[in-house]
């Protein structure tokens, strides 16, 4: 699962970076309006986590763009705000939650988990295609009910395409999605093939009713 960290306070953003990276989230952090404008528009998050008071904007514009753009990640409001006003605003726009500063992580987690539920898996707790099971919280992949062993790259790969069956995802924002930033660095892309092949193989020693379709030049879907 892929957050971004919209965060001017760098203290208050490396110890939730630091935070959600231990629980197993791909963190991505923005400190200023237009870095956060740059990310929401060109890359896929399961999670926006918003601080309103940014230099050179506001995070409530932040989420204007994102809805007037149809982008639907899910945003959690983060500020010291603790006012009406701010609150009603940011729902009203189109914010998911809002948590006031300070605030502990446990609740954070607590909430970003609820969101990501609530938003990505339209309320249910497990992901289901096929004979294949996928729990979020607990990071299990069942087989018609038996465990299948993922390293964390393999499951954070399969869980992109659990979300998204039967549509086609190409390879960059594949390799963006699952390793983050630096992915565009890369001299190819040949690692995602990898990826792809280890989880195929797996699948299919499984006896899953699913496999990774490859779309020539393009990209891989869950079908």
């Amino acid at each position: 699962m892929k957050v971004l960290i919209v965060e001017d306070e760098l203290a208050l953003q490396a110890g939730i970076r630091e935070f959600l990276a231990g629980e197993k989230f791909l963190v991505e952090v923005a400190s200023t309006y237009m870095e956060a404008i740059d990310k929401v528009m060109n890359y896929p998050y399961d999670c926006v986590l918003l601080d309103v008071m940014l230099p050179g904007g506001s995070g409530l514009d932040v989420l204007r763009e994102m809805r007037v753009n149809e982008i639907k990640s899910p945003v959690l409001i983060l500020s010291a705000k603790d006012s009406v006003d701010d609150k009603v605003a940011g729902l009203e726009i189109g914010a998911d939650d809002y948590l006031a500063k300070p605030f502990h992580f446990a609740e954070l987690l607590a909430r970003l988990r609820s969101i990501i539920r609530r938003n990505a898996q339209d309320g249910q707790h497990l992901l289901l295609y096929k004979n294949v099971s996928l729990h979020p919280e607990t990071r299990e992949v069942l087989i018609s009910g038996l465990p299948l062993t993922l390293n964390r790259k393999e499951y954070d790969l399969f869980y992109y395409f659990m979300l998204r069956p039967n549509k086609l995802l190409e390879k960059s924002t594949l390799a963006e999605t699952v390793w983050g930033d630096h992915a565009d660095q890369a001299d190819n892309l040949d690692f995602i093939y990898s990826q792809i092949k280890n989880l195929r193989k797996k699948l299919k020693s499984a006896s899953a009713d699913c496999d990774l379709q490859a779309v020539y030049g393009v990209g891989y879907k869950l079908v």
